[in-house]
């Protein structure tokens, strides 16, 4: 044999091993394509589904969104309450200013003198004005930390939202009511006076 033709020989070779390892790789191929389209057409049986691990897993997520926002929005709530409480009543005080100033400054006998005894605090109750005038003793005036009387002329605010109150600020039932004190100087919770 001459040169040549060994040479003709190695590249038929070569080439029956190059076409003999392509076909294998095509087979290959094919089969994974085979069971790629098998596959598919296994989950068209159930387009869009959701398996029982995704409902569980998207609950459990809801619900620890929940347990944040909820508290959050029931703070956010309190708060509002309590400024719109607290703007109610320096709106009443400066009615009963007003009322002072036009009759000798003499508090009115009640809210109804100024028009204001149909206003209701956030929680639904109306607010507890008590005029000094004509009062024996101190035994219902708001009180202090000292017992010591926190307005000179009237009281006025809210029960808050527990609907409870007593004289003394320090007491429980107390303790979220919506304040006036210092004839109008502070106005806010009585757990901050």
């Amino acid at each position: 044999m001459g040169a040549d033709t060994r040479r003709s020989t190695a590249r038929v070779r070569r080439r029956g091993v190059l076409a003999t390892f392509a076909k294998q790789v095509m087979t290959m191929g094919a089969g994974v394509e085979v069971r790629i389209a098998h596959a598919s057409r296994r989950r068209q049986k159930n387009p869009g589904g959701f398996t029982l691990l995704d409902l569980t897993f998207a609950i459990a997520c809801a619900a620890v969104l929940v347990g944040i926002a909820v508290p959050s929005y029931m703070r956010y709530v309190a708060r509002a309450r309590t400024a719109a409480a607290v703007a109610d009543i320096g709106k009443i005080h400066l009615a009963v200013d007003s009322y002072r100033i036009s009759n000798n400054d003499a508090p009115p006998p009640d809210l109804a003198s100024i028009g204001m005894a149909a206003m209701l605090d956030p929680w639904g109750r109306p607010y507890v004005y008590l005029s000094f005038n004509g009062l024996k003793g101190k035994g219902a005036m708001r009180k202090d930390k000292n017992l010591v009387p926190i307005n000179t002329e009237y009281d006025l605010y809210s029960v808050g939202p527990d609907g409870a109150s007593v004289p003394p600020l320090t007491a429980k039932p107390s303790r979220d009511d919506i304040v006036m004190a210092n004839d109008g100087g502070f106005i806010g919770p009585a757990s901050d006076y």
